[in-house]
């Protein structure tokens, strides 16, 4: 675990909130010297802390429909094609772009975290794309209707 004091955590704030400050304005905010936030940036850097400035889409451009999709499939008679299997349909969701993350859970299943313009068409995109994919055991979608925290993760998911 990385200990990090409060001044690297308020810096981290800071950037988290906007990546385009610069040290000049991070200094004047935390009432700090900016030879002293520019060392704590460089040193957060070197050790793998911040590992690069990005940007979070707005609103406009993210999905408002959201849902989580639980895909189990099927383990094969011949057990040693499931795990090719899994990665080829991991492989196939990556490449969509309504599919924002794909992940393994379990020896024979994953997760999708899966984004439309409104529920309609998301619904039409998993019972297309998704529920048609063969040997599938089951697939259970749990839309997300509001994020308390993390909301800005799906900004960032989004691709354009």
């Amino acid at each position: 675990m990385v200990q990090l004091d409060d001044l690297d955590r308020a810096i981290l704030r800071l950037l988290k909130e906007d990546a385009r400050l610069t040290i000049s304005e991070i200094a004047e905010r935390l009432n700090r010297p900016e030879s002293t936030v520019h060392f704590r940036i460089k040193k957060l850097q070197e050790r793998g802390i911040i590992d690069r400035y990005t940007i979070v889409l707005g609103e406009a451009l993210r999905p408002k429909a959201v849902a989580l999709v639980y895909i189990q499939v099927e383990t094969p008679i011949i057990e040693d094609f499931l795990e090719k299997y899994i990665n080829h349909i991991m492989k196939t969701l990556s490449i969509l772009p309504n599919v924002l993350a794909v992940a393994r859970s379990t020896k024979d299943s994953l997760v999708a975290l899966v984004g439309e313009e409104n529920e309609e068409k998301l619904n039409k995109f998993i019972d297309e794309t998704i529920r048609v994919l063969p040997t599938l055991k089951r697939v259970e979608v749990i839309p997300l209707t509001e994020l308390v925290n993390g909301g800005d993760v799906i900004g960032f998911l989004v691709r354009v």
